[in-house]
């Protein structure tokens, strides 16, 4: 393993959106590895409003991606973000032969190729912990992630609701799990793992569920099933390497508004307008 380490780079071109919690999720786990990992980041996907000439939304107006960056589409056709590109230091030349793309894939990947150890690994090295938070990981993008797509984008008030009660469950569910160990992360004795990059995005942007859609949004604070969930967040929302990744609130609350009047023309609003989890989107059927 050693051996196949060395000849992984440990500098990349790093296709990202300053909006995307997905890519968050990548942008987490390089600073996290800050100083043993290197990237460039390149701003890879843009807005363009354009007219609903079938008024599909309703409010005469549809956004779609202004842009995806020609490096982006060659190195990944789906054209999604987060993608890495390794860059050999050498020669400064970027490998489009090797690309790297899914948001939880970059967070395994990029904690494999700084070559971490101990309590600084984001996939624990007992294999018996790694397979618990890979199973962990999986669940929260499904149960605590995708429904916050379903609050904002659905119309229905019924529907929102019931997002948020599958969200609201979710958040319960891994703050049980996160107390089976001392935390106050997933892992015992404080060790960020993937689980934690993998929720922590849509944890920081709940925010916008009450401009939105109300105070009948707001995740409870007097709920005593959810005060691990609160104990976990104020923890790691506190750490440096978290706070040099977060977008401004105002800029993001502002850009989410394109989800919330379902105006927003993007694969993963697609696939929740269609009736089907964000988790759940096919690149061929949601494509804008």
């Amino acid at each position: 393993m050693a051996s196949a380490l060395k000849q992984v780079p440990t500098k990349f071109r790093y296709f990202s959106a300053w909006f995307c919690p997905y890519a968050h999720r990548c942008t987490l786990a390089l600073e996290h590895h800050a100083g043993r990992v290197e990237y460039e980041w390149v701003e890879a996907l843009g807005w363009e409003q354009r007219k609903d000439k079938d008024n599909v939304t309703g409010t005469g107006k549809e956004w779609w991606y202004h842009w995806k960056s020609d490096e982006l589409t060659r190195a990944n056709p789906s054209g999604l973000v987060p993608t890495l590109l390794p860059i050999e230091r050498s020669t400064g030349e970027v490998d489009f032969g090797r690309p790297v793309y899914e948001s939880g894939v970059t967070i395994d990947f990029v904690d494999q190729v700084s070559g971490a150890t101990g309590t600084d690994r984001l996939v624990p090295e007992d294999p018996f912990e790694a397979a618990r938070c890979r199973v962990w990981a999986d669940r929260v993008n499904r149960d605590c992630c995708s429904p916050y797509y379903g609050v904002l984008v659905r119309k229905e008030p019924e529907e929102r609701a019931e997002h948020f009660q599958t969200l609201l469950k979710g958040l319960r569910a891994f703050g049980a799990e996160a107390s089976k160990t001392a935390g106050p992360t997933f892992l015992a004795d404080g060790q960020l793992s993937n689980v934690d990059l993998m929720l922590l995005p849509w944890a920081f942007r709940f925010y916008v569920f009450e401009h939105y859609r109300g105070a009948d949004f707001v995740v409870p604070r007097d709920d005593p099933e959810l005060e691990a969930y609160h104990e976990w967040y104020e923890h790691v929302i506190g750490l440096e390497s978290v706070k040099r990744t977060l977008p401004d609130k105002k800029r993001y609350l502002e850009h989410i508004g394109k989800y919330a009047d379902s105006s927003a023309r993007s694969k993963v609003a697609n696939a929740v307008r269609r009736g089907v989890a964000a988790h759940e989107l096919d690149d061929e059927k949601d494509e804008y």
